[in-house]
């Protein structure tokens, strides 16, 4: 599928408030275990979409073959993938676990060749995700792939959270018909159900008696960097389909640093520029409209 300003925009409204995510992750884990994080993570989100669905009129389905598919979906697009970066996270630092999960668009490609008839694998595509993987490294610092071999199986588990996600990306495919508050309350809810024992039973969180700043961070990873979040996704994978909806993991590396010079005054040094460069021929490559207008130049 092509993409026009609108799918762009979305793309990019949608990398700046995921891309908090690893902020209020870290700040969370200082005073919760990683279970009880992703639990509120999930079901604040949840409650929020849930209201909103509420106060806006809808009406969530009642079909169990649709709330199976949700419940398949919560499985694959958070209590899998948020549990395992949860996890991987606390064995190894954030800027190699962000490196490992931008692998995302590179499963997404290699599985919507084989199980999609409208996304198939181009030359575009795999060279615009190997530009973005490389400026992705190159954006957040080579000393961060110093990690790599220290800490295995944090790092499998971050690359098996990339594969989890683009299998969902592709699973999500079948709610294109529905608004996306709907899905995207549906899929957190699921979710909730399937990690609330868990978290009971790992981390008796009413035994927790968190600080304000952990509280913040849970309420700003619910209710933006989730809830928006989920409506941004199943809106952008409606318009723009699965392949083009994980771009969105190359650039939210790079609204991270740019919200920073712009907000804190950090200077932007050569590798940055370098690295943005990178990531945005590969989104020039995979869009394919300048690649096209070059070659008829």
């Amino acid at each position: 599928m092509t993409m026009g300003a609108r799918e762009w925009l979305l793309i990019v409204a949608l990398s700046i408030v995921w891309g908090g995510s690893f902020f209020f992750v870290g700040v969370a884990l200082t005073a919760l275990p990683p279970l009880t994080v992703v639990l509120g993570r999930v079901g604040l989100a949840a409650l929020a979409l849930l209201a909103v669905i509420r106060i806006s009129g809808q009406h969530l389905p009642r079909e169990a073959r649709l709330w199976g598919a949700f419940l398949v979906m919560g499985a694959l697009n958070n209590a899998i993938p948020f549990s395992l970066i949860v996890w991987g996270q606390v064995h190894i630092d954030s800027g190699l676990a962000s490196i490992l999960n931008v692998s995302t668009p590179l499963f997404t490609v290699l599985l919507a060749h084989v199980v999609t008839s409208d996304e198939k694998m181009t030359v575009n595509r795999v060279l615009g995700v190997l530009f973005g993987l490389a400026g992705v490294a190159v954006l957040i610092g080579p000393e961060a792939l110093g990690g790599l071999g220290t800490a295995g199986l944090a790092q499998i588990a971050i690359l098996g959270a990339a594969a989890s996600y683009a299998c969902a990306s592709l699973y999500g495919r079948r709610f294109r018909h529905l608004p996306p508050t709907i899905p995207a309350a549906g899929m957190l809810c699921g979710s909730t159900l399937l990690i609330l024992p868990l978290a009971l039973i790992a981390d008796r969180p009413w035994t927790l008696t968190p600080g304000f700043e952990a509280i913040a961070s849970l309420l700003g990873l619910a209710l933006a960097s989730t809830a928006l979040a989920y409506f941004l996704y199943f809106r952008i994978l409606t318009l723009a389909g699965s392949t083009n909806l994980m771009l969105v993991t190359f650039l939210v590396p790079v609204s991270a640093i740019l919200l920073g010079t712009l907000l804190l005054g950090e200077r932007l040094d050569w590798t940055a520029i370098v690295g943005m460069g990178l990531i945005f021929a590969g989104l020039a490559s995979v869009d394919g409209r300048a690649v096209a207008v070059l070659k008829r130049a």
